[in-house]
């Protein structure tokens, strides 16, 4: 990770080393760990406060998602009833119409 960090900063070895000794004189060398510290707290805080949203929008779209499938459901029972109830019609008027042509058959003969 701190390989791909250098590359996308472009620093040679040289500028790490000066970047290094110039924080070493600023903050002093007693005092890096307790930055190192803190900024991984800081960095922990960062990602549970990410994981607590995630969780939050995965509650919050369950209810929606149960809501969709239920529409959903019940449209497809409806289209299902409505292709049901239009099947039934084509089959009565085919009788129809076979009817008709027996009847129309009977009085050509």
């Amino acid at each position: 990770m701190l390989n791909s960090i250098l590359i996308f900063l472009n620093l040679g070895g040289g500028e790490v080393a000066i970047v290094v000794l110039i924080i070493i004189l600023f903050f002093g060398s007693d005092k890096l760990p307790g930055l190192a510290k803190g900024l991984g707290k800081g960095i922990r805080e960062i990602n549970d406060a990410k994981n607590q949203i995630q969780n939050e929008i995965a509650k919050g779209t369950d209810g929606f998602k149960e809501e969709l499938n239920k529409h959903t459901s019940e449209i497809q029972a409806e289209i299902n009833k409505a292709g049901e109830g239009m099947k039934k019609q084509l089959e009565e008027a085919g009788s129809v119409v076979k009817e008709e042509g027996k009847a129309i058959e009977d009085t050509m003969k």
